[in-house]
């Protein structure tokens, strides 16, 4: 298990030093490299993508076309089965309200309450998941852990390629005295798909939830800047040191099945494409986007944000924000043009322009970059 350093606090209490993606900054070698020579391209199980991009399932940013969209641009798209999506035969006038009410300021977390009381549709997810498959594009879906019984039948019936399953905090095996629980282990094993399962905050999360059988570890708790994860449950989680102790894991588990890797995906405040590179220079193989995605034209929201914690019943954690001006087309919020200097478009052109500032080919390379701590 990674040793770090411990802080300590007060008598006889003692905390581990972490540090955030804006506290590591990423050191050039003495080698440069051409653009037009690094590939940013990864695969998880039998699916290859260009970019290092998985959504967020955030009904702010993906509807089934923009989820279509992203694979088409090498990324992939998940879309969520609790969503506006699977309660909604047609989201649109919800969407209408939400964006109607961001003109006062940021929309009231009653409103997302109201609009996702309406319940999931299994018939829904059943014609949602064929809108993917019939594009083409490798299909995702997430669910939630505590609905992972009820929701995943139907979702693996309708064909998905990939199931996520995400909730802010997810154990290998969660431990309740009121009714049956989900044993992660024993549910991946049924299966014929790979299964990504996150959020993992530590080395041992991580390496217990590789030992169900995942095929991609989420790492990070989703916190972005409208997250009130830390006001509300007093959780936070500096990513750049939960990506370097789930790196830790995914290698020692290497060691321990003799050659099964498990990908780690990024989540948290990843806004800017400085922080992308950062994230994967930690040891992330791919990072999970929400917030960026919507200056994108096509984002379903029109600029406003939203994780799906925000509208949770009893407990939200989180907000939506104010509508944003559009800074380009998908397109160019992934791959560019930029047109400003503020690193929130050309978010994965900047990357291989990172990669080759610092002489690396491959993604797989470029986790062995050097790294330093500023301040």
């Amino acid at each position: 298990m990674p040793v770090r350093e411990t802080v300590e606090i007060g008598l006889n209490r003692f905390a581990r030093r972490g540090y955030d993606l804006d506290e590591v900054s990423i050191v050039p070698s003495r080698r440069t490299r051409d653009v037009d020579d690094v590939s940013t391209a990864w695969q998880i199980d039998a699916f290859r993508f260009e970019i290092p991009l998985v959504t967020s399932a955030s009904d702010a940013v993906v509807d089934p076309a923009t989820a279509i969209a992203v694979g088409e641009a090498g990324g992939l798209g998940v879309l969520n089965a609790e969503g506006l999506w699977t309660r909604y035969d047609d989201p649109a006038p919800v969407y209408r309200r939400i964006r109607e009410a961001s003109a006062d300021g940021a929309p009231p977390v009653a409103l997302l309450q109201e609009v996702y009381a309406e319940p999931v549709k299994t018939d829904l997810i059943t014609a949602r998941v064929k809108e993917l498959r019939d594009s083409g594009v490798t299909s995702a879906v997430r669910v939630s852990p505590q609905h992972t019984q009820q929701l995943a039948p139907a979702v693996l019936a309708a064909g998905v390629d990939l199931l996520v399953i995400q909730g802010t905090i997810v154990s290998a095996e969660h431990v309740t005295t009121s009714g049956d629980a989900l044993n992660l282990k024993e549910f991946i094993a049924d299966l014929d798909v790979p299964v990504v399962v996150g959020g993992a905050a530590d080395y041992q999360t991580a390496l217990h939830l590789m030992r169900t059988g995942a095929a991609g570890v989420i790492v990070g708790v989703g916190a972005d800047s409208w997250s009130t994860g830390d006001a509300v449950m007093g959780v936070r989680v500096p990513l750049a040191s939960a990506i370097a102790d789930a790196a830790a894991a995914r290698r020692d588990y290497l060691d321990e099945t003799g050659g099964r890797y498990v990908h780690v995906i990024a989540n948290g405040r990843i806004e800017t494409s400085g922080a992308v590179a950062r994230a994967l220079a930690c040891g992330a193989d791919a990072v999970q986007l929400g917030e960026p995605l919507r200056r994108a034209t096509q984002a379903p929201a029109g600029g406003v944000w939203w994780d799906s914690v925000a509208a949770h019943p009893r407990l939200p954690r989180g907000g939506a924000s104010p509508a944003v001006a559009p800074a380009g087309t998908l397109q160019e919020v992934l791959f560019g043009p930029a047109r400003s200097a503020d690193g929130r478009t050309n978010l994965f052109g900047a990357l291989a322009r990172t990669m080759a500032k610092t002489g690396y080919r491959d993604l797989k390379e470029f986790q062995r970059v050097d790294l330093v701590i500023g301040g």
